[in-house]
């Protein structure tokens, strides 16, 4: 995404291990699990990973959207690449097309993502909806049959900040969860590590309303990849608490929910006429509300840090500390390389493009002593995961 969007973006828990192999084959993130076998802990919120004796290195890195600073996100060409990466948790974003597929798009809107303003079949289909109280025109995921997604090509969402990444546009499909599924599985016996998954319910209270719920679909997939214990190597996350609640009651995968600005609110509590906000959820109170059916909470990182009017970092708040003593790890998101996402004194030169100092920014926010962090780019958070273990 180019600026954080209301519960577009996402982030999460940590709680695992990547086994014997360490991080990964290649070059970039060697060490990391080493590390965190090594001593157990790693940083202040070190140990606070675990889940029933597996743990992730921490801080863990989990790819967003895969290594969508250099693909377009949700492909596998940008699941692959983070794998080849190492990086310790890939994250898929899911919704639902016409026939009930779940397919990993970051939004049901695919207006932005794919070619399909290019195809004068699917003209007809452009419309206009209001999803999660906002009215939005274009192209949409429940509107198509997964065969005619199927006809369709990724494209990179923010071409006017990653011109390289374009070089890919058409190159790979939408893909469904079950594909995903699949070929982590292939990876898995092929190269004998695990890959953890983070998967997100976009806006499941929407597709409640229309008769395409999220949840039971996902339960199914994961049960029939057997990916449904607590033990598994996937976590669960939503930015509605219900969607958790209801998948708590499913499988027994880790659930974390996902925060974004502290005067917002989750849109089942819009719904259901719950006055609280992420203000009110991210108190020692709406702290242990949520431990009661989570294992994390995926805040947005100004929630961890918050800027500054001239957009420099300031204190930190009490979050980590308050989530911690509720057992709940917390992944905020997002890291970015590029300077116009960079708090403005990692910032590098004129050009909002060009990289500016990430691993400075990584620095900032392992220091709070969160268990991970959600990055575009996780060949960048390997390494400065590592910096920061070595100092240690």
């Amino acid at each position: 995404m180019g600026q954080e969007q209301q519960p577009g973006r996402r982030t999460l828990l940590g709680a695992a291990v990547l086994g014997a192999a360490g991080v990964g084959a290649g070059a970039l993130g060697q060490g990391t699990a080493q590390a965190a076998d090594a001593s157990g802990a790693a940083g202040k919120g070190g140990g606070r990973g675990r889940h029933g004796g597996h743990r992730l290195p921490v801080p863990a890195i989990v790819a967003h959207r895969g290594a969508s600073g250099y693909r377009p996100e949700h492909t596998l060409g940008s699941y692959q690449l983070a794998f080849d990466m190492g990086a310790d948790v890939i994250e898929q974003d899911v919704v639902s097309t016409k026939d009930g597929h779940l397919v990993c798009r970051h939004e049901n809107d695919i207006t932005g993502t794919t070619d399909v303003a290019d195809h004068p079949e699917f003209a007809g289909r452009k419309t206009t909806k209001k999803v999660d109280g906002e009215e939005l025109t274009g192209w949409f995921t429940e509107d198509f049959t997964l065969r005619e997604l199927k006809t369709l090509r990724a494209k990179e969402r923010i071409p006017g900040t990653r011109q390289h990444n374009t070089l890919y546009d058409g190159r790979w499909e939408i893909p469904t969860l079950e594909e995903v599924l699949t070929w982590a599985r292939k990876r898995e016996r092929g190269h004998g590590r695990r890959v953890w998954l983070h998967i997100e319910t976009k806006h499941p209270s929407y597709f409640r309303s229309i008769g395409l719920g999220l949840e039971k679909p996902l339960a199914r997939l994961l049960r029939k990849y057997h990916r449904h214990r607590a033990h598994s190597p996937n976590f669960l996350q939503s930015f509605e608490p219900s969607s958790i609640q209801r998948l708590s009651k499913l499988v027994d995968c880790p659930g974390v929910v996902l925060l974004w600005t502290a005067d917002s609110q989750p849109w089942d509590f819009v719904e259901a006429g719950d006055p609280r906000t992420v203000g009110d959820l991210i108190k020692p109170e709406g702290l242990a509300w949520m431990a009661g059916f989570a294992k994390g909470i995926g805040p947005l990182v100004d929630l961890v840090i918050p800027k500054k009017a001239d957009g420099s970092l300031g204190e930190p708040t009490t979050l980590v500390r308050d989530a911690h003593a509720h057992q709940l790890v917390l992944h905020p998101y997002t890291m970015r390389n590029e300077n116009t996402f960079l708090p403005t004194e990692f910032r590098k030169g004129s050009d909002p493009n060009a990289y500016g100092d990430a691993f400075g920014a990584f620095q900032r926010y392992f220091e709070t002593g969160i268990d991970g962090i959600f990055t575009d780019n996780a060949d960048t958070g390997l390494l400065a995961a590592e910096d920061f273990r070595a100092r240690k």
